[in-house]
């Protein structure tokens, strides 16, 4: 699929520029007059690098819509077709990551009355809703296997985005901008 971003999370600041667990809470508003808190978990904010993966998402259902086919907002993926696709390693230390970012996707709250799809209210959310990791070692589901498979169920706001089709295209090598500055000035 190719890449998509919401233009929501282009426009306004969701995610933290800091590779090291950024625990501020921020507050933005835009000059039509909508309003976004963000507002970290322990974990942390979601980081620009944490998005690649909300980013497969976005794509992966945006191919689907254009296909013709039924959307939801559950996503099954495979870490390592995420990972190939958003130019991370696929050494041991990225499915940690991986995981680690999910985390924090899940963590992050915004509180925010910006308009997605044809509704707008003030609502409080995380960036995906729900995530499920299954592991396989030996062929054998266990808790400490490798990751094989991978369901994420996007926000109520990213999922209205992406039917009102909200999306915007962007570059493949975004995924080889490694500053997160870099990322920001690209949005």
């Amino acid at each position: 699929a190719a890449p998509k971003d919401d233009m929501a999370s282009m426009e306004h600041p969701v995610f933290s520029l800091s590779v090291k667990p950024d625990m501020r809470s921020l507050e933005y508003k835009s000059g039509r007059g909508a309003r976004l808190r963000v507002i970290p978990s322990g974990h942390g904010l979601a980081t620009i690098m944490d998005k690649d993966i909300l980013l497969y998402c976005i794509s992966k259902l945006v191919a689907e819509k254009n296909a013709g086919k039924p959307i939801s907002p559950w996503v099954e993926v495979s870490a390592h077709e995420v990972m190939v696709s958003t130019n991370w390693n696929t050494e041991n230390k990225s499915y940690q990551r991986f995981e680690e970012a999910l985390i924090r996707l899940k963590g992050t709250v915004l509180v925010t009355d910006i308009k997605t799809g044809t509704e707008l209210s003030t609502r409080g959310f995380g960036l995906i809703d729900e995530f499920e990791v299954q592991r396989k070692e030996d062929g054998e589901l266990s808790p400490f296997g490798r990751m094989s498979r991978v369901r994420i169920k996007l926000s109520e706001w990213t999922f209205r985005a992406v039917d009102a089709m909200e999306v915007l295209s962007i570059d493949r090598g975004y995924f080889r901008l490694r500053r997160p500055l870099e990322r920001r000035v690209y949005e």
